[in-house]
C-alpha cells in the first residue's frame, strides 16, 4: 500500500516523536536501528521531511532530530503526502488515468470506499497519538 520510503519514513517520525517526548535528539543511526532500516536510505528520507516541515534538526555535539509542538500534531497523511503524495488518496485502484465517476474501472466503487476510509484513518491519526501506544508496548516499530 505505501512504498518502502513512505513506510520508514512513518516509522522514524514515530520513533522521533517518541524520543521528542523523552526529551532528547536523535541521530540516523540510532534511527535506523531502532525502526530496522538502511541508514543510508533514512538518512535521504530525514533530509525529505526536514525540508518539508515534518520534523526539524539541529547541528553539533546536542544535535539530531526533534518535533517541535506543530509537528507533533501532524497527521500519518501529512507524512504519506510527503513521500509518496497524492496518488493514495485520489488514484485508481488499477493505475488508471481516466478512472472517473462517469468512467469507473471495475473497481471503483468498492475501491473508492476503501480509500476514502483509509484517507480518513491517516488523517485523523496524528503523530503524537502512537507515543503512548509504544511506551505501554502496546505496538511497536521494529520487526
Amino acid at each position: 500500500m505505501f512504498t518502502k520510503s513512505c513506510e520508514y519514513a512513518i516509522r522514524a517520525v514515530i520513533f522521533i516523536a517518541q524520543q521528542t517526548y523523552a526529551g532528547t535528539k536523535t541521530g540516523v543511526k540510532e534511527i535506523a536501528i531502532n525502526i530496522d532500516a538502511p541508514e543510508h536510505f533514512i538518512a535521504k528520507i530525514l533530509q525529505e521531511l526536514v525540508r518539508k516541515g515534518l520534523i526539524q534538526s539541529a547541528k553539533g555535539p546536542n544535535g539530531g532530530f526533534y518535533l517541535d509542538d506543530n509537528a507533533l500534531h501532524h497527521s500519518l497523511a501529512d507524512i504519506v503526502k510527503a513521500i509518496d503524495g497524492e496518488k493514495l488518496f485520489h488514484g485508481c485502484a488499477l493505475g488508471l488515468r481516466q478512472c472517473s465517476e462517469s468512467h469507473p474501472c471495475p473497481l471503483h466503487n468498492e475501491f473508492k470506499q476503501v480509500r476514502n476510509k483509509l484517507t480518513k484513518m491517516l488523517e485523523s491519526a496524528t503523530v503524537s497519538t502512537f507515543v503512548h501506544a509504544l511506551e505501554n508496548n502496546q505496538a511497536f516499530l521494529k520487526q
